[in-house]
Parts: structure tokens; C-alpha cells; sequence
């Protein structure tokens, strides 16, 4: 009888254990992302609890998931995607111009598509065509006359708003990117789904993110929720109420939001799953705001390539507690994990139209590429896939942003790469003074001038082989306060990816830098530590003008900076192929007719890039001091007449990027014992400190 009533008490226990565990479990963790199969529609996400979750549903609330026919029959990428066309495995992408007038919109599309590096002219070489719809075309105008149509093979149709010629458009085999697409019409593996974009939205650069706490603290919202009418409404956490059902019993509170506000400020956003539901995701990711997903009935954008599951939740809204009390036990780490990855995804994939677009072309791209495509890491780590040319590596250990998270250095060797652009000597004494560098590996002269190189160069310890730097040069006439006029070729060629450089590191310079031995071991070494910056000698620094309403530069010496002098500067070799290669042709033929924008224009690129400034390394004060050529007035020392183009430089910069990416730095590194009061032979660079 004991045993009995024993063996019940240890049921009931058991039993009582169990109804808590389902409770209070997170049932965030019961969802998980599709396993992706070209050639069927699947639904997103696959609930692994799909039996216990029936039980709590009325018979007919699930009629509304059931699957729809898919577009296009069963066209996947093999059977209606010619990869042949594609010569050498590269995306050639022409572009259809719009019948009729079009909305803004539509006309950023082409703009973003026409500057890309994927855009040719010619329909006859495009391994991609690609129709933009405008949501104002007209029904009777869904099918204009396309002579390459062909069935629709190797033709993307893109549309960015909810359009009505999609419904009604003969697609045939050409792919769909569209933005929020149900989940039910969506070929994985064909169709690309993009996120849905306010009208509004830039065509370049775009909002920084407004993440500013990382964490929950006392006073910040936990939870905002999306409303019909387009704003977000702060919602209590009591487990009496479920915020986004109004079957359930209501107590929200006071609405601390207004209607129009565009940006929630709480650390979790509860998104509806319903389709025009899909532009609040948007603004959660902006925002800083963790998604959670009530049981969407959309395709995530870009679910192709980014792993959602490290910047958003997907949870049923059938179970609310349930929901609520995860969010609120979840741990302050997973919690700041989720909204740095929401604020990375942002920047990186949406927060433009060129962005959007560009992430659609590359993701075909990846798919062209095969086995030589981008590998998750790089679509899901900073700064992202449309930073890290596949055509340069598919290894995060060869880009300079990756060093640290894969545990790994770059290689202990540098080549240093002399422009010579102006008529004059060669630079023999700097050639000599980098040669006797402990980490030189090889000396490049790169010979732009028009005057002949000489016969014979000076013997040094290293390799050192001269490259033809000759092209189309731009002259431009520079007035220095009265020293005269000096005439500069052009620059740019510098920074072209040279199949003669064979180390991770470039020393760049100018064949009238000066500088010793010392100074270049001991930049080299601090650039071992930081090889995702630039580590420089002479310095610039921004600033905004409010009498000139732009942007201005000074080359005063002050504890601030923003910009190096590419005239003495370390750098990752991979930045000179995303200066040939991902600028907008706009910003490279900016520097090719005026020289001095070069410099502005590396640093730029490389700020955009890393989020980060350079650092300034120790330069002797003996060196003759390089002024900046005349970009724009300087400071009440620095007067010049500058050339029109050259003092707009940073603005039209500026203007192409959409944004100022240069970044403000006060820190400037030093070797151990620099200018301390001690004997110099307790000092490993002695010749930094010359009387």
C-alpha cells in the first residue's frame, strides 16, 4: 500500500514538474529555420512542436496557413537560370529602361543598378536582365515588349513596393525579388525576398542605427509593439494581458509613443506576422530593437544568406505568456548579442537602396560562383559580403577585418610601393632607408612620371622591381602660398591591385617622403596589432564649415586627426582592390581629375569600412614638413587659392558615399621609452629621438 501511494506521489510530482516546464520554458526555442531546398515552397519557420501547438488552436484558425501554388510552376535555378551566359563565372548584369514615367522609387533602382560594378550596356553580354516594376504602372502596361525576353529565362523581376502587374505578370522562368513575399510563393534557392522600403527610404549611405542601450536598464522599455496605423506602442510585461490579441484581457497603460513615431525605444519589438507588417522589422532593425516574430507569414529578406537567428525571434503567437516570460528571462548577454547583429544587418544590407540592391545582385552572384562564393561567416560577420570581395578571397583569414575573430595574424612581411608622379630624382635615400627595414620583404617603384626611369638603381638587401604606372593622366595646377605653381599627375594608379605585391601589408609612399629605419619598423609593428586601419605619419582632420555650409579639412598639426597622408602610410593590401573595384564610378573618376582628392578618398573608404580612424605613429620633427595640397581653406595659417574641384572634394565625397564615414581620433601610439629621460641605449628605436 506504501508503494502505491508512494509510486502516485512521484506521479503527481512528476506530473506538476512537467506543467511548469511548459509554462515558463522559453518557447522562443521551439522554432527553428527551415532546411532551404530548391525546387519547393517550404514554410518559415517549422515549428518542431507543431503537435502540442495544434491543441491550443480552435478548429478553423489554421485554415489561414494553409500552403498557396507557387509562381512559375516548379522553376528552380538549374532548370531556368542559363549559367553559360555567364562568361567566366562573372555577373554581367543590363538593365531595362522604364517604359513611361516612373516614382522615385523605381528610379533609384536603375541608378543603383547603373552604378554598380555588376552594370553593362549591352543586352548581348548581360548574363542577367532585369525589369524594374513601378507601382504606378498601369495594369494594361504589365507586359511591355522585351526582345530578349525569351520565356523569361535569365530575367530577374524586381519590384520593391507592393505592385498589382506582379499578380498578373507572365513571369515564365525569370526570377522574382520582391519585397515581403509569403512564404507559400516563395522559390527558396530562385527567388530573392527584399525587405519592404518606406517610400522614403535613401538612394545611398542611408540612417545610422540608433542602438544606444545595449542592455535592458531601469527605466527603458522591455517591449514595444507594432501598430496597424504604422507607429509602436510601449506594452507592459504582466502576465494578465498578451499585448498583441485583443482576445485577451487589455491593460497596456498609458501610450508613452506617439502615433508617428517611426523608431521604437524598448529592447524587444513585437511584430504581427502579417505581410504589410514587414516595414516595422525594418524600423526594429534600425532601431536597435530585438524583432520578434509572431508567426510570420512572410519570407525574411535576404534568408538566403543571413542567419536571423542571431538578430531576431521567432515565436507563436498563440502562446503570449509563454512568450513574455522568455523575453524576460532571457539572459543579458544573448540580449546584446541580438541587437549589435540587428544594428550590423542594418548597416550593412538596408539601410540605403544601392545597399538592397547591391545585396540582391550578390547573392546571384554567390549563386553563379558555386563552391567560390561567400561563405556564412563573412555574410554574418562586419563589415559583410558586399565588403569582402569574393573575387579577392573566400577566406576570412586573407581579409584585414578578420584577423582577430579567427584568432590569426597577418604575415610578418611588408612591400613598400613608391609613387613617383612628379619629374625629379629618384628617391634613392628613402629606397635605402626602407631596405635596411627589419620587415621589408620587397621595394616597388611604380614610375608614373613622364620623365624616362634610370638605367640603374642602387643595390639593396630586398628585391626591389620598377612597374609601369603610365595611363591617362590628369594634370592639375596647385598654387602653394606663393611658391609657384607645381604641376601633379595623376595618383590613383597607386592604389591598383598590383600582381607584384605578394605580402598582406603595403607601405605606401611618395618619392619626396622622408623617412628612417626606425620609423618604418615601428609603424609596421603597430600595424601588425590594427591591420584592418591605417597606421600613417602626417595627418588632416575634418570638420564642418557653418559659414560654408560643408565640410572643410586642416592639415594644422592638433592632438585631433581623421585622415593619414597615403604619402607614408601601412595598409592592407585588400584595400587597394575595393578602390578599383566597389567604389561608384562617380567617386574614381573624382580621382582621377583631381589628384589630390586621392588621399581623402582612401580614408574614406577604408572609415566606411572598419567604423574606425587611423592611428598616427611618431614622425621625426627634422623631416621637411608636407603640407596638404589645397582641398579646401584650412585654418588662419593655411591660405590658397584652391582649384574648384579640389575644395569641394569632401563634400562631393561626402555626398557620394551619402554619409561622412571619416571618424575623429586623439590617439597616437609610441614605442616604449619615447622621449622618457633615460639613457638611449635602453631604447629600441633610437633614432626617433635625433637632437
Amino acid at each position: 500500500m506504501q508503494s502505491w501511494r508512494r509510486k502516485s506521489l512521484w506521479l503527481a510530482l512528476s506530473a506538476s514538474w512537467l506543467l511548469i516546464l511548459l509554462r515558463v520554458f522559453p518557447v522562443l526555442r521551439l522554432a527553428e529555420p527551415a532546411r532551404r531546398q530548391a525546387g519547393g515552397p517550404q514554410g518559415w519557420p517549422r515549428w518542431l512542436d507543431a503537435e502540442l501547438l495544434q491543441s491550443f488552436s480552435q478548429p478553423g484558425e489554421l485554415l489561414e496557413y494553409g500552403p498557396q501554388a507557387p509562381r512559375g510552376g516548379r522553376c528552380y535555378r538549374e532548370a531556368c537560370f542559363d549559367a553559360s551566359r555567364c562568361r567566366g563565372g562573372s555577373l554581367k548584369v543590363f538593365v531595362y529602361s522604364a517604359v513611361g514615367p516612373i516614382s522615385e522609387t523605381p528610379r533609384k533602382v536603375l541608378t543603383s543598378i547603373e552604378g554598380s560594378r555588376y552594370h553593362t550596356a549591352s543586352a548581348a553580354e548581360a548574363c542577367l536582365l532585369v525589369l524594374v516594376l513601378s507601382p504606378d504602372t498601369p495594369a494594361g502596361e504589365c507586359h511591355p515588349a522585351l526582345p530578349q525576353w525569351d520565356g523569361g529565362k535569365n530575367h530577374l523581376v524586381l519590384s520593391l513596393h507592393p505592385t498589382p502587374c506582379l499578380r498578373i505578370f507572365q513571369l515564365g522562368q525569370a526570377m522574382v525579388a520582391e519585397a515581403s513575399p509569403t512564404v507559400d510563393t516563395f522559390r527558396p534557392g530562385f527567388d530573392v525576398a527584399l525587405p519592404l522600403l518606406p517610400e522614403a527610404h535613401p538612394l545611398r549611405g542611408g540612417a545610422l542605427g540608433q542602438l544606444q542601450q545595449h542592455s535592458p536598464l531601469p527605466g527603458v522599455a522591455l517591449i514595444a509593439v507594432a501598430e496597424e496605423r504604422g507607429g509602436w506602442r510601449l506594452a507592459r510585461t504582466n502576465f494578465s494581458a498578451c499585448p498583441w490579441d485583443g482576445r485577451c484581457e487589455q491593460d497596456h497603460g498609458p501610450k508613452q509613443t506617439h502615433p508617428r513615431a517611426t523608431l521604437p525605444n524598448a529592447t524587444f519589438c513585437l511584430i504581427p506576422g502579417h505581410s504589410p507588417d514587414a516595414l516595422h522589422f525594418l524600423q526594429a532593425l534600425q532601431a536597435g530593437c530585438i524583432p520578434v516574430l509572431l508567426s510570420p507569414r512572410w519570407e525574411l529578406p535576404f534568408s538566403e544568406v543571413i542567419d536571423w537567428t542571431k538578430a531576431a525571434i521567432v515565436a507563436d503567437e498563440r502562446l503570449p505568456l509563454q512568450v513574455l516570460a522568455a523575453l524576460q528571462e532571457m539572459p543579458l548577454t544573448r540580449v546584446l548579442a541580438l541587437r549589435q547583429q540587428a544594428q550590423f544587418l542594418w548597416d550593412a544590407y538596408f539601410s540605403s537602396i544601392e545597399k538592397v540592391i547591391h545585396t540582391t545582385l550578390e547573392i546571384i552572384q554567390d549563386r553563379i560562383s558555386g563552391a567560390s562564393a561567400h561563405p556564412s561567416l563573412l555574410w554574418n560577420s562586419p563589415p559583410g559580403a558586399l565588403l569582402a570581395l569574393s573575387t579577392f578571397s573566400t577566406s576570412p583569414s586573407d581579409f584585414p577585418f578578420y584577423h582577430l575573430q579567427q584568432g590569426s595574424r597577418p604575415l610578418g612581411r611588408f612591400s613598400a610601393l613608391i609613387w613617383v608622379g612628379a619629374p625629379g630624382q629618384p628617391p634613392l635615400k628613402l629606397i635605402q632607408a626602407v631596405a635596411g627595414a627589419q620587415h621589408c620583404a620587397q621595394i616597388l617603384v611604380l614610375w608614373s612620371s613622364k620623365k624616362p626611369p634610370p638605367p640603374r638603381w642602387p643595390e639593396t638587401a630586398v628585391p626591389l622591381t620598377v612597374l609601369d604606372g603610365h595611363r591617362k593622366r590628369t594634370k592639375f595646377c596647385v598654387m602653394r602660398e606663393g611658391r609657384g605653381t607645381t604641376l601633379l599627375s595623376q595618383a590613383s594608379d597607386r592604389f591598383l591591385p598590383h600582381s607584384a605585391i605578394d605580402t598582406d601589408a603595403i607601405l605606401s609612399l611618395d618619392a619626396h617622403s622622408s623617412l628612417s629605419t626606425s620609423e618604418v619598423d615601428f609603424a609596421f609593428t603597430v600595424w601588425q596589432s590594427f591591420p584592418e586601419r591605417m597606421v600613417g605619419f602626417l595627418t588632416w582632420s575634418h570638420f564642418w564649415d557653418e559659414a560654408q555650409g560643408g565640410w572643410g579639412y586642416t592639415g594644422e598639426r592638433t592632438n585631433e586627426f581623421s585622415m593619414v597622408l597615403t604619402s607614408a602610410a601601412f595598409y592592407h593590401r585588400y584595400y587597394h582592390t575595393l578602390f578599383t573595384h566597389s567604389l561608384p564610378k562617380a567617386l574614381r573618376t573624382l580621382a582621377d581629375e583631381s589628384p589630390p582628392c586621392v588621399d581623402v578618398l582612401m580614408n574614406f573608404l577604408v572609415a566606411a569600412v572598419t567604423k574606425l580612424p587611423p592611428i598616427k605613429v611618431p614622425y621625426g620633427p627634422w623631416h621637411q614638413e608636407a603640407r596638404p595640397p589645397p582641398l579646401a581653406p584650412g585654418g588662419p595659417r593655411f591660405r590658397a587659392e584652391p582649384q574648384p574641384a579640389a575644395q569641394d572634394c569632401l563634400n562631393q565625397m561626402a555626398a557620394g558615399f551619402g554619409h561622412m564615414p571619416l571618424v575623429s581620433s586623439r590617439l597616437r601610439l609610441d614605442p616604449v621609452l619615447f622621449k622618457d629621460p633615460v639613457s638611449v641605449l635602453r631604447k629600441k628605436y633610437r633614432s626617433l629621438e635625433k637632437p
